[in-house]
């Protein structure tokens, strides 16, 4: 029997499978080199991008918690010229797709992250980080209504060279008008969700675990919120979505597939399995040919109300 087809198109651009690692969990590739055949990936989304190098906040800025972690990384990175000059020649030849995300604290600096990157025909798609702070506005996230998210992605959409797909905050009341604003302003594809706000303190000795005191809440706990963004943005816009937060292995990429998504994102089951995205899609491929199923793309938003 033929073996089942893996293969998905999100923004216009295909992937040879729907299992993608998300950013801040796989460094910029070479870190998992060793570990894994990266060209068996449908793609990389590297760690978020801004225009100058960042150190991040100070350690403790990981911190366990019940089927999960908080991080508070603080967007560290080596800078967009750095990322061009010494990180993308790695990534030039590894036969998968290769997704930047990219990240800023005001319009300028996403309009200057993504020109610098434009013209680099190894980079396959742009993952737009709009969960920041403005900080030149009032403060809020680019995701945190409908109107800022228009602006932004309208603004990157205008000179953006690549495919574009916005990565949003699940911090809101609700995310379907803010998905159907980044649609209606050019978004090729969405991602979600980005990590919830939480906060830890060690019961012993009263300090807050992280020293910026809250971080992102990622990892199995937050799966079911993911899913359930999925499903919501799933009925309202019509782009393809990938699906993110608490996906450990293939059951979960057919959960999120199932509410909807097209492709999906493996982030902190990569700290405690370097190598669970390949065994996602080995057993998506027995799962499939177990069900007499000859297309992956046969799973999506076919789930059926009880």
């Amino acid at each position: 029997m033929t073996a089942p087809s893996l293969n998905v198109t999100i923004g216009g651009v295909e992937f040879k499978n729907p299992i993608l690692t998300a950013s801040g969990t796989f460094g910029y590739g070479e870190e998992f080199d060793e570990y894994i055949d990266l060209s068996r990936l449908g793609g990389i989304v590297t760690k978020s991008i801004t225009r100058h190098e960042r150190k991040g906040h100070p350690p403790p800025r990981t911190a366990e918690t019940a089927s999960g972690m908080l991080n508070a990384i603080g967007l560290a990175n080596v800078g967009v010229d750095a990322y061009v000059r010494d990180k993308l020649p790695f990534l030039r030849n590894l036969g998968t797709r290769i997704v930047v995300n990219v990240a800023g604290f005001d319009t300028d600096e996403y309009l200057y992250v993504i020109d610098k990157l434009n013209g680099h025909d190894e980079i396959d798609m742009i993952e737009l980080n709009i969960s920041c702070p403005n900080v030149k506005g009032d403060g809020m996230e680019f995701s945190s209504n409908p109107q800022i998210a228009y602006d932004i992605v309208k603004k990157v959409k205008g000179i953006c060279g690549f495919p574009l797909m916005p990565k949003l905050s699940p911090n809101v009341a609700d995310i379907k008008p803010i998905a159907k604003a980044c649609e209606e302003a050019g978004a090729d594809a969405l991602a979600l969700i980005n990590t919830l706000y939480g906060m830890a303190i060690d019961p012993f000795n009263w300090r807050i675990k992280l020293t910026n005191i809250t971080g992102g809440l990622s990892g199995p706990a937050i799966k079911p919120v993911a899913i359930a963004a999925v499903w919501k943005t799933a009925s309202v816009v019509k782009i393809p979505i990938v699906g993110i937060g608490g996906i450990m292995d293939y059951r979960d990429v057919i959960e999120f597939m199932l509410a909807g998504a097209t492709a999906v994102q493996f982030g902190t089951a990569n700290f405690v399995q370097p190598d669970c995205t390949i065994r996602a899609i080995d057993d998506l491929t027995d799962y499939l040919g177990s069900r007499n199923i000859q297309d992956v793309n046969d799973l999506i938003g076919k789930a059926k109300k009880t």
